[in-house]
């Protein structure tokens, strides 16, 4: 690791509605103005919101949010299962789009989500000719579901639903479990 690093900052003043950011600070090691302007930059910066959305994609659609498993190679597979159907979404959004001559991220990934969960069996039996007609169908109308283009949305960050105060299980669930019901049982004798 060097001692310095020579590095450039750009400021970008951000005039959005709704944005919580006033003025953007990119620090970045492109020091060539000429072939990275400040406006490329600050455009890509901007961009990495899509990564941002993807990320949002999968922990809540796909309920990634909390995981559950306790050995590395469950907490492996409880990864890669999700990522794999990600993508297979993705994909099937971007056929949809492509027939449809829109760029793939304007097809909603949760409709996308719901056509392939939703077809899944149909999509599995019958002939090679029906499959292929009920998929280009699907497609077809899956294009059309498009994510709403809503400039100046301005949300607030703040949860809506409050979750339930209840206990956490700070022991394993069977010596809870025989903790419950010992108790019932001398509830019952008294």
């Amino acid at each position: 690791m060097p001692e310095t690093l020579e590095v450039r900052e750009i400021r970008k003043r951000v005039d959005v509605p709704g944005y919580r950011v006033k003025e953007l600070v990119v620090v970045t090691t492109l020091l060539d103005a000429a072939e990275y302007s400040s406006e490329d930059i600050t455009d890509l910066y901007h961009e990495r919101w899509q990564v941002e959305l993807d990320i949002r994609a999968i922990k809540t659609t796909l309920k990634m949010d909390e995981l559950r498993c306790l050995t590395p190679f469950l907490v492996e597979k409880e990864i890669w299962v999700p990522m794999l159907g990600y993508n297979l979404i993705r994909k099937v959004a971007a056929a949809a789009a492509l027939l449809r001559g829109v760029v793939p991220r304007a097809v909603s990934f949760a409709a996308s989500q719901q056509v392939v969960l939703g077809s899944w069996s149909r999509l599995t039996e019958g002939t090679a000719d029906e499959q292929q007609r009920l998929g280009r169908e699907l497609l077809r109308v899956l294009g059309k579901e498009e994510v709403g283009d809503r400039p100046g949305r301005c949300e607030p960050r703040a949860l809506k639903r409050r979750p339930k105060k209840q206990k956490l299980l700070m022991k394993p669930r069977a010596e809870a479990r025989a903790e419950l019901l010992a108790g019932r049982g001398k509830e019952g004798h008294g």
